[in-house]
C-alpha cells in the first residue's frame, strides 16, 4: 500500500491496515490510534485501538473459560493447529512481510525472513505436540512406577516489543499454546499489523475462540493490567530493563511467574590473528543489520593493537555499503520512530562532543527532525572511536546502528573489558584460535557467545537469553527449553 494519510479514504483500504483487538474470538475495538511508515512519513501505515484495564479483564476472563478446554486437547491436535496457521503464514509472507517493513521500517528482505521464522516457530512447537513432555524413573518401591508429568500454568499474559513484531510473538505465543495455556498478549504500540497477522492465522488455523487474544494500546495501561491481573499466572515480556524489571517487582508480589528479555550492550573481541575483512564483515552484520534495532545487535567492539587499523578501514568500508531507504528496496531500513531517531542522533552527538572520532555516520550530525516531521527516519550507520572504556556510548544501550571501537593490549584485556557491563546477552569473538575461542566460550558472561559470527541472530531450535540486566536468567525463549516457563511439573507414583 502506498497512499498517503489523506488519500486513505475509503473503509477498504482503510480496513486492510486496521487492527484490533481479539478477545473471545472477536475483533473488536474502535481504531483511533494512528501509525506512519518512518520511510514516508506522510503514508499512514497502521490503525489500531487502545486499550483500556476493562479490555484486559475481558480476554482474561474469556481465557480463563477456554484454557480448560483447550488444555483437555490431545496434545498433537494442538500442534496440528499450530502447523496449520505456520502454514498459512508462508501462504501470506509477501503481504505480511510488505505490511511489516511500512509499519517497522526493516527492509522487505528481513522482513520476509522474519515472517518465515515465524511459521518456522510455529511448525516446530507444533510438532513437539507428537513428543514425549515426561519420564519414566525406577522406584525404590516394589511394584511401584514413577512418572513425571508437565502442566500448564493456565492463563498467560505476553508483552512483546516492535523490533520483531511477528517472529517475537510468535516463539512466546507457540511454547505457550502447545502446552495447554490460553494467551493474552499485548503487542508493541508501534507494530499493530503484524501481531494481528499472527493472531488470524492462528484463528483460520482453527484455535478455539478465546484461546488467544489480543489487546492493543499502551504498556502502562494494558500492559499494567496484565502484570496484575490475578488470574495471568505467568507474563513473559521483552522489551526495555527498566519497564521489566519494573513488571518483576509487580509479578514477584503476587508470587506469579515471570520472564523478562531486556537490554544488552553486546561486545565482539578482534584479535590480530583474524582476518580483518572477514571480522568487519561479522562486526557490521551484528551492528548495522535491521538498522541496529536488536537487542543482541553488536554496539561496541575491543581490537588488539596489531589489527587495529585494517579493521577500522575495512569496518568503515563495510559501514558505506548500507545505505539506509524505504525497506522496500533499500540495503538498510528506516529507524522505527522518530523518538528512536533522535535518542540516536543525541548518542552519537555528545559522543562527539566528549571527543570521540566519527569515522562513519558523518550524516547522523547535520541535524535533527525538530520541525521536519515529513522527513524520513534515514540513520546512517555510525563508527565511533577515541572513547574511553566508561563513556555512555560504550555502556548504555543505543538501539540503532552505532558502534563504539576500542582497543585492548591483548586477549585478556578484551575479555575483561567484554565482562565489564551490566547486561550480558551476547557476546562474540573473532579470531583463528580454536584455544582462545574455546577459552572465550567458556569465560565470556553472557548468553549467547559467538566465535567468527554475527551476535545478532539465533536457530529457532536452541535457548535464548541473558545473564546480568539482559535477563531474568531463570527461563530460557526458544527450543525445547521455551516449554520450561510455560509449564509446571508433577511427579506422580503408581502402584501395582
Amino acid at each position: 500500500m502506498t497512499s498517503t494519510a489523506t488519500d486513505v479514504s475509503s473503509s477498504t483500504d482503510r480496513e486492510l491496515i486496521t487492527a484490533r483487538h481479539l478477545i473471545n474470538g472477536e475483533w473488536l475495538g474502535e481504531a483511533d490510534t494512528e501509525r506512519v511508515n518512518p520511510a514516508r512519513p506522510g503514508e499512514l501505515a497502521a490503525l489500531s485501538p487502545s486499550g483500556t484495564a476493562a479490555d484486559v479483564d475481558a480476554a482474561i476472563t474469556a481465557a480463563a473459560a477456554a484454557q480448560p478446554g483447550w488444555a483437555a486437547l490431545p496434545a498433537p491436535s494442538r500442534g496440528a493447529i499450530l502447523i496449520t496457521a505456520g502454514n498459512l503464514l508462508i501462504e501470506r509472507q509477501a503481504a505480511i512481510a510488505e505490511d511489516l517493513v511500512r509499519e517497522e521500517g526493516k527492509t522487505l528482505a528481513e522482513a520476509k525472513g522474519e515472517v518465515k521464522r515465524a511459521s518456522d516457530v510455529l511448525r516446530f512447537f507444533g510438532s513437539l505436540g507428537w513428543a514425549a513432555t515426561g519420564e519414566v524413573l525406577p522406584s525404590g518401591l516394589p511394584d511401584t512406577t514413577i512418572t513425571t508429568r508437565r502442566e500448564p500454568l493456565g492463563v498467560v499474559g505476553l508483552i512483546t516489543p516492535w523490533n520483531f513484531p511477528i517472529a517475537i510473538p510468535a516463539w512466546k505465543s507457540a511454547p505457550a499454546l502447545i502446552s495447554g495455556n490460553a494467551v493474552v498478549i499485548k503487542p508493541a504500540e508501534l507494530t499493530p499489523l503484524s501481531a494481528t497477522h499472527l493472531a488470524r492465522a492462528l484463528q483460520d488455523a482453527g484455535l478455539p475462540a478465546g484461546v488467544f487474544n489480543v489487546v492493543h494500546g499502551k504498556g502502562r495501561v494494558v500492559g499494567d493490567a496484565l502484570a496484575r491481573d490475578p488470574r495471568i499466572a505467568g507474563l513473559s515480556f521483552t522489551g526495555s530493563t527498566n519497564v521489566g524489571l519494573g513488571l518483576q517487582e509487580i509479578l514477584n508480589a503476587r508470587r506469579a511467574r515471570v520472564q523478562l528479555e531486556m537490554g544488552g550492550k553486546n561486545g565482539v573481541l578482534v584479535l590480530d590473528d583474524a582476518d580483518a575483512r572477514k571480522a568487519a564483515k561479522v562486526v557490521a552484520a551484528g551492528a548495522f543489520g535491521l538498522t541496529g534495532q536488536a537487542c543482541t545487535a553488536t554496539s561496541r567492539v575491543y581490537v588488539t593493537p596489531g589489527i587495529r587499523a585494517a579493521f577500522l578501514d575495512a569496518l568503515t568500508e563495510e559501514a558505506a555499503a548500507y545505505t539506509p531507504g524505504d525497506g522496500m528496496d533499500a540495503a538498510m531500513g528506516a529507524v522505527v520512530s522518530s523518538q528512536q531517531f533522535e535518542q540516536n542522533t543525541a548518542a552519537v552527538r555528545s559522543a562527539v562532543e566528549r571527543g570521540a572520532t566519527l569515522l562513519a555516520g558523518s550524516g547522523v550530525l547535520d541535524g535533527t527532525r525538530d520541525g521536519d516531521a515529513d522527513r524520513p527516519l534515514f540513520f546512517p550507520p555510525a563508527v565511533l572511536t577515541g572513547l574511553p572504556f566508561d563513556d555512555a556510548a560504550v555502556t548504555e544501550e543505543i538501539f540503532g546502528p552505532v558502534v563504539a571501537v576500542l582497543e585492548v593490549a591483548d586477549y585478556e584485556a578484551g575479555l575483561a573489558a567484554i565482562n565489564d557491563s551490566r547486561y550480558g546477552l551476547t557476546a562474540g569473538i573473532c579470531t583463528d584460535s580454536l584455544k582462545l575461542a574455546t577459552d572465550f566460550a567458556a569465560r565470556a558472561q553472557a548468553g549467547v557467545v559467538k566465535v567468527n559470527r554475527p551476535t545478532a541472530g539465533l536457530d529457532l531450535n536452541v535457548p535464548f537469553g541473558g545473564v546480568k540486566d539482559s535477563s531474568t536468567n531463570t527461563f530460557r525463549e526458544q527450543g525445547k527449553s521455551a516449554l520450561d516457563f510455560f509449564t509446571w511439573g508433577k511427579t506422580v507414583y503408581t502402584g501395582v
